[in-house]
């Protein structure tokens, strides 16, 4: 468990109190056996995202790959150090591209530096031509997006035209994947063409932006974003009401529950005590809930089954 690198994530984001945002009574609606099965083998893809480049280029990276045997991988990279692992490849039976990154690592002092980095900044217009300029997001998950941008723009763009696809699957797992999947899905759609469609599956997911991020999420992107009872990384950075520091969550969560059950809690930052903004908060959240269970516990098993 990542309980170091989230206990000094939290203390920098500790002061101050959250945003006294009342909203209104939003719906909370389970959802069936038979959708949770559809998540299945995004869970794997995210959680192989964990392994290094070579094993998943490969695809040889144990239980992960083995859960999506008919996988292709296109192209993959990363260090696990400066550079989060990440993979691209397409996906025969789902009939869609799928993009992985690795998540935040214990061991690695740059990953928590990345993930301590919460002043807000624009997004690069570069990169994210057209978006406007009251869209802000977290510093450290931005520059840490820019890295790989470019190589999985590439990727992409390889694997749509091998395989005729016209559909891209982003995944990601904790603090620094699930927000680069996030952001990819801004990005990519703004350097691909129109018909190519765009769903993001993320697990654990921090607050990545402000409102105006959240409300550009909600209008443009589809996003699920599924939580682990009570996981604290989905309350993180604590909605604090300063400049550069608003974060928000867009709409799209579905939260699992202590009995096993997964709930679908409508709006952004759903107050009922079965959803992340209404149930856990920074005395209540719990480490050991991040990394599972989604039906299976995220984390690379190729040091172990192969």
């Amino acid at each position: 468990m990542h309980l170091t690198r989230i206990a000094f994530f939290a203390f920098l984001v500790v002061p101050g109190h959250p945003v006294p945002v009342p909203q209104a009574s939003e719906g909370v609606t389970p959802v069936s056996n038979t959708q949770v099965a559809t998540y299945r083998p995004y869970t794997y893809f995210a959680s192989a995202g964990y392994c290094p480049a070579n094993s998943t280029l490969a695809w040889s990276c144990g239980a992960n790959c083995l859960a999506n045997p008919d996988f292709k991988p296109i192209a993959s990279g990363g260090e696990g150090v400066f550079v989060q692992y990440w993979f691209v490849g397409y996906s025969p039976s789902l009939k869609r591209v799928i993009v992985s990154h690795e998540g935040s690592r214990l061991n690695s002092i740059v990953s928590m530096l990345t993930d301590a980095s919460i002043l807000q900044t624009t997004l690069n217009s570069a990169l994210f031509p057209g978006i406007g300029s009251d869209i802000s997001v977290h510093a450290g998950f931005l520059d840490e997006h820019a890295k790989t941008a470019t190589l999985i723009l590439s990727a992409v763009e390889k694997a749509l035209g091998k395989y005729d696809a016209n559909h891209v699957t982003l995944v990601g797992h904790s603090l620094v994947s699930g927000a680069l999947a996030l952001l990819d899905s801004v990005y990519l759609p703004l350097h691909l063409p129109s018909a190519v469609k765009f769903n993001t599956v993320t697990y654990g997911l921090p607050r990545v932006g402000n409102l105006a991020f959240a409300n550009y999420v909600d209008a443009h992107l589809s996003l699920t974003r599924i939580n682990n009872q009570k996981d604290i990384v989905p309350i993180l950075p604590s909605r604090i009401p300063l400049p550069l520091l608003d974060y928000q969550h867009p709409a799209g969560e579905i939260h699992i529950q202590a009995s096993g059950e997964w709930d679908s809690c409508q709006g952004q930052e759903n107050e009922s005590k079965l959803c992340s903004a209404g149930g856990t908060s920074l005395l209540t959240g719990s480490i050991a809930n991040h990394d599972g269970l989604y039906e299976i516990e995220i984390s690379c098993s190729y040091l172990t089954d192969v």
